[in-house]
């Protein structure tokens, strides 16, 4: 797989460091304006390769010519937050840069897969599928990957045990509207609301809300690049290897959740299309309202951008098997048992590449298999 990074700064270098050693891409261009920055970059990682065992081919370029071809292409380029500032003061100035990479990526490569990694990330995202006149299920957005993983991490670290303990996920927007699930929350297989007071328990969903901004504050300058590129990385990875595993991310909705026309963050399958489904968890009334309200919230920001390019057929909504489901629930559990299924899909695509070349269905039918074999124990 061909991958193009578009930002040479810290989300963007580390991501592409991630990609190398995972060896996610067979070849990889690095892009950035500013002269220089992603040709060193490049140069860096490339040196790398004797000692870390990866031997693909990567290029850096202030030309997007290297991007020519890619089946998928991630874009970090803007500008970070500094203290004190929200995502969405970023509105304005991220979107004339996401909007002009867009066109340039779109041009060149217009079977890719789009990646938004650049904040505010649901109106980026939206802007992004805009700007491309790609398929909705072809541009997706990180953000509730990263929300997920700080989520899980304060659980984990509060309660002194390791993080894959936590099954956990979080929806919404990616900030002040974010929409934590601690109803759906285990630990351990307990409960998280039977494990913790309420109190507290608010108190990590409120530092989950805040956690970008907690790393901005610390920093003399620029924001979290750890974390972002590790959840780039696993998105990227998904795709990759056609795994249909379910991660949180920003996919647009065509009626899931109640709602429609929108970039939002849901648990998307991701395969090598894209978003192959959006997974529908059976909330409350109250969780469908803060749904609501981060929607709400997206589309009110994204028409105050007035972006004139015009709106891509979503196409029709996709047909699920009725073996699949497309509730959480109907597959008979959880957050455990869309987690537990992702593990069981990653492990299967890395021993089944390890001998070589295989088709999707491949991988669904051993999936399959094991999560069977799992359910008689």
């Amino acid at each position: 797989m061909k991958v193009s990074v578009v930002g040479a700064g810290m989300v963007g270098a580390t991501t592409a460091l991630r990609l190398l050693e995972d060896r996610t891409a067979t070849s990889l261009a690095l892009i950035d304006v500013v002269e220089g920055l992603p040709q060193a970059v490049a140069l860096d990682l490339a040196q790398s390769a004797p000692l870390r065992g990866h031997t693909i081919d990567i290029v850096g370029s202030s030309d997007y010519g290297p991007t020519e071809g890619s089946d998928l292409v991630i874009i970090t380029a803007g500008l970070p937050r500094k203290p004190g500032q929200s995502r969405s003061d970023l509105l304005a100035t991220n979107s004339e840069i996401v909007a002009g990479v867009t066109e340039e990526v779109s041009r060149r490569s217009p079977n890719a897969i789009l990646i938004i990694v650049t904040n505010p990330l649901d109106e980026m995202t939206t802007l992004a599928w805009k700007a491309s006149g790609f398929a909705s299920e072809k541009v997706v957005g990180m953000a509730g990957e990263l929300d997920t993983s700080r989520y899980r991490y304060f659980i984990a670290a509060e309660l002194g045990v390791h993080p894959d303990q936590v099954d956990a996920i979080v929806l919404g927007s990616h900030g002040e509207t974010m929409v934590p699930l601690p109803r759906l929350t285990n630990v351990a297989g307990r409960p998280l609301t039977s494990l913790l007071p309420a109190s507290r328990v608010e108190e990590l969903v409120e530092r989950t809300r805040n956690g970008g901004a907690e790393i901005v504050a610390l920093l003399p300058r620029g924001s979290a690049w750890m974390a972002p590129s590790a959840s780039i990385a696993d998105m990227a990875t998904a795709i990759a290897g056609d795994e249909r595993r379910v991660v949180s991310a920003c996919a647009y909705l065509r009626g899931e959740y109640g709602l429609t026309d929108v970039y939002l963050g849901v648990p998307a399958r991701l395969g090598g299309r894209g978003v192959i489904e959006v997974v529908e968890l059976s909330l409350t009334d109250e969780e469908m309202g803060l749904m609501k309200k981060a929607a709400d919230t997206v589309r009110s920001r994204v028409a105050a951008l007035g972006f004139d390019g015009p709106s891509p057929d979503p196409g029709p909504l996709k047909k699920v098997t009725p073996s699949q489901g497309t509730r959480a629930d109907e597959r008979g559990g959880g957050l455990d048992s869309l987690r537990q299924e992702s593990r069981v899909r990653r492990a299967v695509n890395q021993v089944l590449w390890e001998r070589g070349a295989v088709t999707s269905d491949e991988i669904e039918s051993l999936t399959r298999a094991v999560l069977e074999r799992m359910q008689k124990k």
